[in-house]
C-alpha cells in the first residue's frame, strides 16, 4: 500500500480528480485537504502560491499507472508526485485499499 502526495492549483481541480482517480480505480480512497500556501524556488526565484493537498491511498501495484495519470492531468511542469510506502496498517483496511484500487475485472 501506497499514500501519494499531490499538489492542485485550486478546489475544483482537485475535487474532480479525485472522483477521477476513484472511478478509473487507481485509487481506494482521496482525501482533498483545505489551501496551504507553499514557498518555494522556481527557476530561480522564490514563489509563494496557495494550492490545495491531495492525500491518495492506493496499491503499490498500481502506481505506474497513477503516476502516469497524474502527470497527464496535471497543470504544473513538474508536478508534486510523492509516494510513501506503508509498512503497517490495520489488516481489514490494508485489504481494503488493495481491493478497491485494483484494475478493473475484463
Amino acid at each position: 500500500m501506497l499514500i501519494v502526495h499531490t499538489t492542485l492549483p485550486d478546489q475544483a481541480v482537485a475535487e474532480t480528480l479525485a472522483q477521477q482517480l476513484i472511478e478509473q480505480r487507481l485509487a481506494a480512497c482521496v482525501h482533498v485537504g483545505a489551501p496551504v500556501r507553499a514557498h518555494y524556488r522556481w527557476q530561480g526565484k522564490i514563489e509563494i502560491a496557495d494550492e490545495i493537498p491531495v492525500i491518495i491511498k492506493t496499491a503499490r501495484t498500481r502506481y505506474a499507472a497513477l503516476e502516469h495519470y497524474l502527470k497527464a492531468y496535471h497543470s504544473y511542469e513538474v508536478p508534486e508526485i510523492v509516494a510513501v510506502p506503508i509498512t503497517e496498517a490495520l489488516p481489514a483496511y490494508y485489504d481494503w485499499v488493495r481491493l478497491e484500487s485494483a484494475p478493473p475485472s475484463p
